[in-house]
């Protein structure tokens, strides 16, 4: 048992558990959250590079390049040189302010990526050490197969210390427990999502920047209601607070 406690710390953030397999494993978690750090790079550089480093009426044809050897144009012949580039760049106060807030999302992305790694080391010890699967033999196990394990071990070892017995009913309302919190408060009208418009009528605005900070508000900013992943805060579940805290 006293083997299994570091590997089962993570337990009760079953989405690091399905995330995990649904990703195939760490090493393919790893690839891809390290391919999403070089994309945003590449996506900003060459934007970047595409709007102050071409010249695009020698690129359209609409000026004409004089050639010692050929009278083809060729697409290096659109680039404008390296000091002209980093003056275009140095010169326009929309393209540093761009680069700052990417630069800052960019260094967010990396802290976020070496916190989910630390997570999901410790996820992949859960795998190798108490359900006994191999990061290769868990690309080939449904979820299925992974949450049989997770109840079976659960008699043994009693990794949720809640309940003598776990269900799959029980690893899925952990796993979906935030998106539940947000459909619950949905559906009561707790949040402000609807609006009547005149002609229109009612309208639901719910966009992804809107959930975004609804999730940072509710669940991981610095004031949320939880102190970690899966339980709230003392004061929240004392009815004699709720008036004080609304």
């Amino acid at each position: 048992m006293t083997a299994l406690n570091c590997p089962l710390r993570r337990f009760h953030n079953n989405r690091y558990v399905y995330n995990l397999h649904q990703k195939n494993g760490f090493t393919c978690m790893l690839l891809g959250e390290i391919f999403e750090l070089v994309q945003l790079l590449f996506v900003v550089g060459f934007t970047v590079f595409l709007a102050n480093c071409v010249d695009y009426d020698i690129l359209f044809a609409n000026k004409f390049v004089n050639h010692v050897d050929s009278s083809k144009v060729t697409l290096p012949d659109a680039f404008l040189p390296m000091d002209v580039c980093s003056a275009r760049i140095r010169g326009n106060a929309f393209v540093i302010f761009v680069l700052i807030i990417s630069g800052v999302f960019w260094l967010h992305r990396l802290v976020k990526f070496l916190y989910n790694v630390c997570c999901y080391w410790e996820i992949r010890s859960f795998y190798s050490h108490a359900l006994k699967m191999t990061m290769s033999e868990l690309s080939y196990a449904t979820w299925q197969e992974v949450q049989a394990r997770i109840v079976e071990i659960q008699k043994e070892h009693q990794i949720c210390i809640h309940k003598r017995e776990l269900t799959e009913l029980d690893i899925y309302h952990r796993i979906l427990r935030f998106k539940n919190y947000m459909v619950a408060m949905v559906n009561k009208s707790l949040l402000p999502v609807r609006f009547g418009l005149p002609v229109i009528g009612e309208y639901v605005f719910y966009t992804r920047g809107l959930k975004y900070n609804f999730e940072l508000i509710f669940f991981w900013g610095p004031g949320s209601l939880f102190e970690n992943e899966w339980s709230l805060k003392p004061e929240y579940k004392r009815g004699s607070n709720r008036l004080e805290l609304a």
